[in-house]
Order: C-alpha cells, then structure tokens, then sequence
C-alpha cells in the first residue's frame, strides 16, 4: 500500500517554491512499465474475464493498439476498454469467428455521467443501481491492479529520467500527474527513492490530469511558467486545457526524449524559449508516432 497519499486539499492549497511548475506522467513517461502492465496484467484478464480465448489474438491485437501504440494510449483503464471494443467487431479476425463482443453498455453509461473513472466511482455507481455489469467490470479491475501489484517491481526509470528529476527539483515545483492508481505510483516511485524529486503524486483517484494541473497551478503561475511532460496525446491535452505547455516523452524513442530536455528543452523552459517553433516541432514529431486507425 501507499506509504504516502496526497489529497485533493494538497492539489488546492499547493504552495509554491519556485515561479514554475512542472507536472510529470509516470507509465511509458519515466518509468518503462507501459509493455509489461498493458501485455501481462490488463490484456490476459480481458481475455479471461470475457471468456474470449478463442480470439485471443485479435483480442491482444487491439488491446495493443489502443494502449500502446496509437492516440489513445494512456487513457484511463475503462475509457482504453470501451474504446478497444468498439473497434473489435471491425476485426477481420473477429468476423471471421462469429465470436460476439460485449456491448457493455453499462460501462458507456457510467464512463458518460462520473467525473472520476475510477475503482471508488465504479463501486459506488455499482452499489447504488445493483449492475451486475458494473460489479463484474470492477473485479476485472481489481484483478488488474493486483496482477501488477505482483507483477511489476523494480523497475527503474528510464535513462536520463533521473537526471531530468534532479534538475527540476532545484528550479521547479513539480508534480506526479497520472491516470494510474495512486497506490501502484507511490510503490514505483518509492522503489526508486525518485519521489523526493516532486511535490506530491496525483492519480487517478484525484481528477484528470487536467483537473491536477488546473488545481495545482490555477492562479500560482503564469501559463507559460507551467509544463506537462508525457508520453501520450492526453497529456497534451491537459496541458492545453490549462494553456500549459507540453514536452512529449516519444514512444520507443523514452532515452532519447528524456536526454533532450535535460541538454535543452528544460533550459528552453526555464528561459521562456520553449513556446512556439520549438514546441510545435516537438509536438508533430509526437504526433506522427501515434496513428488513428489500427492496420488491420
């Protein structure tokens, strides 16, 4: 369990140190835990928990996609699920077998009227109508969480990540901002004794990542005295949300990314340099590593 568990309080009442704030992704961002999560915890329990061994490859196919390596990657635990159902059916794989998807049209309802996606939101919404949907999405959820409580440990961050933390702390406030749960980013980033590089980590549990930049840095900074690093298109968008700026940590290229910021893109911040040109040209290299349509 957590040792540490920072508050919404903590987010609203932040007091800044320093005239900058830099919020940080975990998963696929400082640490390498993006595969392993996606490929041996979340997509063999949707395999099983939906009985759909038949298909698996498929199944594995697009749960891929969707996490890994398109737009979506990074999105919340049941938003990346309906999304990987939705494309399913559209699978030659899967037209070919005959083998009928979930619908889950639960998850849509509960995905469209709460705030929070979360294992909290889940079991109250799952309570309250009785949902046997929703009950059965929660234990694959809780499923997952402890087959990477098992699973995932020890694993370091990625080269130059460190380096990048260590720079920060001495000229920025800064922030764990993620989708993941609180518990599972406290573990990784105390395995790594990294935590005493930032201010506090705020996951899941406490918003969108958009909702933690707004709350931790609305009116203690200027826009553009606040960045958002990480290594999906949501973390752009929380960052363009709040008129922040956003540093992209490339998919296959972590090492590489993560070098640059410390040899220039964080002294391009720190001097008001970043925006603009420069920003607009790592954005489009980013881009153009996340397609929109799967291959099949």
């Amino acid at each position: 369990m957590a040792t540490i568990k920072h508050t919404l309080a903590d987010l609203t009442n932040f007091k800044p140190q320093h005239d900058s704030f830099v919020g940080i992704d975990s998963d696929g961002c400082v640490f390498d835990t993006m595969e392993i999560k996606q490929k041996q915890c979340f997509h063999g329990l949707i395999v099983s928990h939906w009985n759909l061994g038949t298909v698996e490859k498929p199944v594995r196919q697009a749960a891929e996609f969707v996490n890994l390596y398109s737009k979506w990657r990074g999105q919340n635990r049941f938003i990346a699920l309906q999304k990987m159902f939705e494309l399913l059916p559209n699978h030659p794989a899967i037209k070919k077998s005959g083998v009928a998807m979930p619908k889950l049209d639960s998850l849509h309802r509960y995905i469209a009227s709460n705030g929070r996606l979360t294992d909290v939101s889940m079991q109250e919404s799952a309570t309250k109508s009785g949902d046997a949907e929703l009950l059965s999405l929660l234990q694959w959820s809780r499923d997952v969480n402890a087959a990477i409580a098992r699973t995932v440990k020890n694993i370091p961050p990625f080269a130059w990540a460190r380096e990048c933390l260590e720079r920060i702390r001495q000229n920025s406030d800064a922030a764990c901002v993620s989708q993941t749960p609180t518990d599972a980013l406290v573990r990784e980033w105390e395995e790594n004794h990294i935590e005493i590089y930032i201010d506090m980590i705020a996951g899941q549990e406490l918003g969108t990542k958009a909702e933690h930049l707004t709350l931790a840095t609305k009116g203690r900074y200027q826009p553009e005295r606040v960045l958002m690093i990480g290594d999906a298109q949501g973390d752009h968008k929380a960052a363009t949300a709040n008129g922040a700026l956003f540093y992209p940590i490339n998919p296959a290229h972590e090492k590489a990314s993560w070098q640059r910021f410390y040899e220039e893109a964080y002294d391009k911040f720190l001097n008001n340099t970043f925006s603009g040109a420069y920003q607009a040209r790592l954005v489009a290299e980013f881009d153009a590593l996340l397609p929109d349509h799967p291959t099949w």
